[in-house]
């Protein structure tokens, strides 16, 4: 069984959620993790987790969103609920330029404090931010969980690698043109990765254009087995054990 630990399923798919969980399910992927995004997705993202037994949520609001205070939708009733296994996605993305970064700064922080204060993990989204991503983290010795989508160069995986973060492969594994986040992959323990597919976004070779579901993250696993010297058997164990370790309320093992 595979899991994909980070999918956006408030997103409109061909035939709806049900048919996405059912060609996941063909295509051996037994668990998704919906993440969320925007406020707005919280609430829907539960909805869906409450009607199929083998989705979970985690909860947080994207950088992009620096008009959103998050107070006002990761609350307690929210980040207790059984469903609810993590705080994400969370982070800073300077992409596009860094006009709102303190923006960003100041909504990553306050989201990192609510999930110390509940124990759970974050699953960081960082791009062209890792100067920022480390100094931040520092500041928060609590903080644990994982790098979602990783894509980012070795001096944020080797920070991230000494406080015990994961690491997500998704679909970008694929490309041709990744060949440097395919070696960083090869460098980082066995013990700290985890797949993804992001869909809708980043579809894997061969689906590299399309809209992206979770049934896709098995081709990134071939990867990823390939490029870690694996067979994709033991490779799906020790996916699912990492899995397990980074979001115990999922109580797999």
């Amino acid at each position: 069984m595979f899991i994909d630990t980070h999918c956006h399923l408030t997103d409109e798919y061909d035939g709806g959620v049900d048919a996405v969980v059912n060609r996941a399910k063909n295509a051996g992927v037994g668990i998704m993790v919906c993440a969320t995004a925007e406020g707005v997705d919280i609430k829907p993202a539960l909805q869906i987790a409450q009607s199929h037994d083998n989705i979970f949520v985690t909860c947080g609001i994207h950088p992009e969103h620096t008009d959103l205070n998050p107070n006002d939708f990761l609350t307690d009733d929210v980040l207790n609920n059984h469903f609810v296994i993590g705080v994400g996605e969370i982070g800073l993305d300077y992409h596009f330029g860094n006009q709102t970064r303190d923006a960003q700064i100041e909504l990553f922080e306050k989201q990192i404090q609510i999930a110390i204060k509940h124990n759970l993990p974050i699953a960081i989204h960082t791009r062209d931010a890792e100067d920022d991503t480390i100094e931040i983290l520092k500041k928060y010795p609590d903080a644990h969980g994982v790098m979602h989508c990783f894509t980012s160069n070795w001096k944020l995986a080797e920070f991230a690698l000494g406080r015990d973060f994961y690491f997500s492969a998704s679909g970008i594994l694929t490309f041709k043109n990744s060949e440097s986040i395919r070696e960083n992959f090869v460098k980082i323990p066995n013990n700290r990765i985890v797949i993804e597919t992001d869909s809708p976004y980043c579809a894997p070779v061969p689906y590299r254009g399309k809209i992206c579901e979770p049934a896709f993250v098995v081709e990134t696993a071939k990867v990823l087995a390939q490029i870690k010297n694996l067979q994709i058997d033991d490779l799906e164990k020790i996916l699912c054990e990492n899995t397990n370790n980074l979001y115990p309320k999922m109580n797999l093992l």
